[in-house]
């Protein structure tokens, strides 16, 4: 928030610090302060205040120190802002004596990133500030109370620091001129202070990232000049105030991620010069006000993870200037408007997890800006693919559990540069088609949960660009192993199908599987032993063989792979005792060996794993099992 008007009068400052320089001495009260300043920097490795020297003049050696023609300090800044260095801290407190710098209108030592402890309740004392900033530090404590006497203040930046407590009403309320607000990234808490609609010439108030409670003032209605408004991501409850439609100039409003509740207010009409609208991740309810097609101006809509009700006003189609809607997981109903035909801009159309039914709109097959289109986990029970499909430039179709039935159909999707392809949860028959191979562009797949009932065709070796693989439950049969040698996988789950092993030895020198987390091979007639070249899978964080045939014992090596956070191997048949260095990888979070033929003492361990997971080894004993015999 603000960055265009923090942009603007960073530049300002520069152009004051590159002026020449001025005919008086620095001031010795100004001097003392900025020396205190210093004295209180513990550590500088990048030596940033090396000019600020004793025998040298503040207003024409010290770099970050700009003078007017008096002699009296006017701009502090960060010095490696004016240098040119980007990569560099100091660590030190704040001093008090800057509160003496009574002709300073510009403070600015954001990116600091290693001040500590508090604002000092002298900062109040700056009567000609006007701009302040020390975001992006680790400062602590409140607002102090004496910041209701900058009354010149018109740009504060606060955020990302460890600020806390509650921002008092009494401040606010004097800060007649202040056009941005930034207090993100902290801890204050407490309500939103009601007098904050008495700052008439706001035009960026972030709030967001706190933990702020209590209501939306309704005050906040009187904020005619703001245009960025976010408060996301605190803990605010009530209802969305009727006021907020009184925001004619807004352009930005993210209300995500709060506790918010009711219904999206019919004034939301008012808000006639918003571009990004984010409601998502809150409590609301209700239908979707038929006033939000007044929009005219908006570019993005989400409101997903919520709790709205009824049918999608057909008046959502009059937003053509829409490039992105997210209605996701809520409780819609009724049919898809085919006025969503008419919004000819829209990329991303996401109407995932909701109770949407009958017939798709054919109207749809005029969006030819549309790129990814979700309409999965509604029982719209479509049968078939629609053929207008076709018609679009998609890079990503998801109609999971949306009633597809029969085999997939080659006429359109084997020539389409579809990258993400998901219809999974449906009941598609017969083979997997030999087409696939030519699907070149594709990153994810997910065909799982259907009734696909053949071997891995060769030409699956085409999809090098596969990433995200996922062909759990169904009826496939062959050998794994050609899926692995090629694609550059991240997740791969071929669990609950048909397939037979044994795995390669050399699986974990598969270049493809070099960066993958997630291997899930579980119920599948794999046989053989585990490779111990597993443990060359660096990056892998989730390995699943559970119900495979495995037999063997658990190879040592597998600790090599140090950032698993779970295995399972239950219900195999494997043998000898758990390797010590793998029950104590330092990440791992699930381990289940249960129902197998290992024996010997189980490992002391530091991760919490379950008695269940060590079950139906006779021949395993100690903690969390009963303890070993001595003989």
């Amino acid at each position: 928030m603000g960055i265009l008007t923090h942009t603007m009068t960073l530049l300002l400052l520069f152009l004051l610090l590159l002026s020449p320089s001025v005919s008086k001495a620095c001031h010795p009260v100004d001097k003392e302060a900025l020396l205190d300043f210093k004295h209180r920097i513990t550590d500088d490795p990048s030596k940033l205040l090396y000019s600020w020297t004793d025998s040298t003049d503040c207003c024409s050696s010290w770099e970050g120190v700009a003078c007017d023609s008096s002699g009296r300090v006017v701009i502090v800044s960060r010095p490696a802002v004016s240098s040119g260095y980007i990569d560099t801290y100091m660590t030190g407190t704040l001093s008090p004596f800057l509160g003496n710098l009574s002709s300073l209108q510009v403070l600015d030592l954001s990116l600091v990133k290693e001040l500590r402890g508090p604002i000092p309740p002298e900062f109040g004392n700056l009567s000609q500030l006007s701009y302040l900033d020390l975001d992006s530090n680790k400062l602590t404590g409140p607002v102090p109370m004496s910041f209701r006497h900058l009354s010149q203040l018109k740009e504060l930046y606060l955020y990302d620091n460890r600020l806390s407590g509650v921002v008092p009403p009494a401040v606010t309320a004097s800060w007649k001129l202040v056009t941005g607000l930034g207090l993100s990234g902290n801890a204050f808490s407490g309500p939103i202070p009601s007098s904050i609609g008495e700052m008439a010439m706001l035009i960026h108030l972030d709030l967001h990232g706190n933990n702020f409670s209590g209501r939306i003032p309704s005050s906040i209605g009187n904020l005619k000049n703001l245009k960025n408004l976010d408060l996301s991501e605190n803990q605010i409850s009530g209802i969305i105030p009727q006021s907020i439609g009184g925001l004619s100039a807004l352009e930005q409003l993210y209300l995500q991620k709060n506790k918010l509740e009711g219904s999206i207010p019919s004034s939301i009409s008012g808000l006639t010069s918003i571009q990004f609208c984010d409601l998502s991740d809150n409590k609301l309810t209700g239908n979707l006000p038929p006033s939000i097609g007044q929009l005219r101006n908006i570019r993005r809509l989400l409101l997903l993870n919520n709790k709205l009700t009824g049918e999608l006003p057909a008046t959502i189609g009059h937003l053509t200037t829409l490039y992105d809607i997210y209605l996701s997981n809520n409780h819609f109903t009724g049919k898809i408007p085919s006025s969503f035909g008419n919004m000819h801009n829209l990329r991303t159309l996401d109407l995932s997890r909701n109770n949407l039914s009958g017939e798709l709109p054919p109207q749809l097959a005029k969006l030819q800006s549309l790129f990814e289109l979700d309409l999965s986990y509604n029982p719209l029970e479509l049968g078939s693919i629609p053929n207008w499909l076709q018609e679009l430039k998609l890079g990503t179709l998801v109609l999971a559990q949306t009633g597809i039935e029969g085999k997939l159909p080659d006429s359109w999707l084997s020539s389409s540069s579809i990258s993400t392809l998901d219809f999974s949860s449906n009941a598609i028959t017969g083979k997997l088609p030999r087409w696939i191979g030519n699907m070149t562009d594709l990153i994810s797949l997910n065909l799982s949960n259907n009734r696909f009932h053949s071997s891995i065709p060769d030409v699956f070796r085409n999809l090098s660009q596969l990433r995200d693989l996922d062909l759990h439950s169904n009826k496939f049969t062959g050998q794994m192993n050609a899926i692995f040698s090629n694609g550059f996988f991240f997740s791969i789950d071929l669990s609950d199908n048909m397939f037979a092993g044994p795995l390669d030895e050399n699986i974990g020198e598969t270049p493809g599987l070099g960066y993958i987390e997630s291997l899930i091979l579980s119920h599948n007639t794999l046989q053989g032993t585990i490779p111990k070249s597993i443990g060359k899978l660096y990056q892998l964080r989730v390995l699943k063989l559970v119900n495979c045939g495995l037999s063997g014992m658990i190879p040592e090596e597998l600790a090599d792979a140090e950032y698993l956070t779970t295995i399972l191997f239950s219900r195999n048949k494997l043998s000898g005792a758990i390797p010590e260095k793998v029950l104590n990888l330092e990440w791992l979070e699930e381990f289940d060996v249960s129902s197998n033929r290992l024996t010997g003492k189980i490992p002391p361990h530091k991760a919490m794993i379950p008695e269940s997971a060590f079950l139906h080894n006779s021949g395993l004993c100690g903690s969390p099992l009963p303890p070993c015999k001595s003989f």
